[in-house]
């Protein structure tokens, strides 16, 4: 099992270790929680969904894991690109994340948007985070 907080450390952990996302966000753009004043852009975590597929109950060794980026540039390019680099950076990856085994990331969904009421463009991926437990 992986608890939803660990695997939130270990996704921001791989992703802060992107310069070339580091560099899209300014260097501290990726948030747990976004205040206020969070200078933009920037990428919050999200909503994190345990479940078994097969029962429907709730079990860490498969969720939903939800990232959202949030842009005020003119234009939906800045949100595409950061969502680029965070899918290559995480889809298909594989995270060790305490002794129980391997964590593997699939993209599940994507999508930008222009917000109006908010007045920025948000970009919405969600990874479904499966854990293979080792013996």
């Amino acid at each position: 099992m992986t608890a939803p907080g660990d695997l939130m450390q270990a996704l921001f952990l791989r992703l802060k270790s992107d310069s070339s996302l580091s560099a899209l966000l300014g260097g501290a753009g990726l948030l747990e929680r976004a205040s206020q004043n969070a200078a933009f852009p920037h990428v919050t975590y999200g909503r994190t969904s345990a479940f078994d597929l097969e029962s429907g109950a709730d079990d860490d060794k498969d969720q939903l894991v939800t990232l959202h980026v949030w842009s005020k540039a003119q234009g939906e390019a800045e949100t595409r690109l950061i969502m680029d680099s965070i899918r290559s950076r995480l889809d298909g990856a594989a995270l060790s994340i305490g002794p129980r085994g391997q964590t593997r990331l699939s993209l599940e969904f994507a999508e930008a948007r222009y917000d109006e009421d908010l007045a920025v463009h948000h970009g919405l991926l969600r990874f479904r985070a499966v854990t293979q437990e080792t013996a």
